[in-house]
């Protein structure tokens, strides 16, 4: 499949990466251009600028070797992703040590195939078990892989060996980017300590506003209790003792059922499309406008997020002019307070679930 062909699927490569909240920069570090202004010129040249102050800082020599290992493992990924930009991604965790008998590896391919039978691409860890069984549900054509280099387990797949969709990488934190920048959901299915760190930071980086909101869904084999038992603990635990909010458990879903995982993911986009902040404002891209009676629920009942003002249906604002695949978007703006990620979860339900009229 053309990854550039325009089907339902269709990513525009403006709308890849996050949407988090701008912090205030440094004390000891120039000032840069405002957004509008930061145009691939602006930012090389603070890139080049970073590198002067290493050498006027003595950067120790092992501190270097890992910044220039970086930049070399992100240049490379982003070469290679950069012509798939256009098709929507589900990234598939879950154990390497997991065989091909074991109910969970053939929900990890029944999972793949139907996803990429919709038109999705898969990416995992490259390996065997779970991620291997992703991509033998998804097929040689449909599956990207960001391998790690390990003294143990992590040999590539044979199903995305030699294929130039395959990035290896030495660090995790740059291989953890890529998988969350790089894709439009998450699916979790039962693995060790690597997958349940995984998770919990695709959880962690959407309470905390670091990663726009996407489908994390938890996915267990039919009938087992993998993740069933990891949402009893957050319920006990995070919930009762008042470290989490109520509305945070909509950031993920627990499901045994691949139907309903894959309804998740897809109904997920049925309307909203993609969200960015232009100044104080919360800008999220629709497929279509919304009703006058999904309009109505959400100015009464989601008031609680914005900061002052109330909700707008709008065109594209002056602001994203440099993302023109965009520009056709209705919008539905509004200052959002940036703190209750999970109630703004819930907005995107209720925005999926407007139903289209004449």
């Amino acid at each position: 499949m053309d990854p550039e062909r325009i089907d339902p699927t269709h990513l525009p490569p403006e709308a890849i990466g996050d949407c988090e909240m701008e912090r205030p920069h440094p004390a000891d570090e120039p000032i840069e251009p405002p957004a509008p202004k930061r145009n691939a010129k602006h930012l090389l040249d603070s890139m080049r600028n970073a590198i002067d102050r290493l050498q006027k800082d003595q950067t120790a020599n092992g501190d270097l070797k890992i910044l220039e290992r970086t930049l070399r493992e992100l240049r490379h990924a982003f070469k290679v992703f950069r012509p798939y930009r256009r098709r929507r991604k589900v990234t598939v965790f879950g154990s390497a040590r997991t065989k091909p008998d074991h109910p969970d590896y053939q929900t990890a391919v029944k999972l793949g195939r139907e996803m990429a039978g919709h038109g999705w691409m898969v990416i995992t860890g490259a390996g065997g078990g779970i991620m291997e069984a992703g991509h033998v549900g998804a097929g040689p054509d449909a599956s990207m892989g960001l391998n790690i280099m390990l003294p143990f387990e992590q040999s590539s797949n044979h199903i995305i060996e030699g294929d130039p969709k395959l990035v290896t990488m030495k660090y995790f934190f740059t291989r953890k980017l890529m998988f969350v920048k790089e894709c439009s959901a998450v699916v979790c299915c039962p693995g060790g300590f690597g997958t349940l760190d995984e998770a919990m930071e695709t959880l962690t980086l959407m309470q905390t506003g670091k990663q726009a909101l996407l489908p994390l869904v938890l996915l267990d084999s039919p009938g087992d209790d993998y993740w069933a038992d990891l949402g009893s603990f957050i319920d006990k635990q995070l919930l009762k003792g008042g470290m989490i909010s109520p509305e945070d458990t909509s950031l993920y879903m627990i499901t045994d059922s691949v139907e309903e995982a894959i309804d998740e993911v897809l109904n997920f986009y049925r309307v909203y499309h993609s969200m960015r902040y232009v100044r104080d404002q919360l800008v999220i891209r629709l497929t279509r406008p919304l009703s006058a009676k999904t309009m109505e629920t959400i100015q009464s009942q989601y008031a609680d997020i914005v900061v002052k003002g109330g909700f707008c249906q709008c065109q594209a604002l002056p602001e994203e002019a440099s993302e023109p695949d965009l520009a056709g978007l209705p919008r539905l703006t509004f200052q959002f307070d940036r703190r209750n990620l999970g109630r703004l979860r819930q907005l995107i339900n209720e925005i999926n679930s407007d139903e289209e009229t004449e």
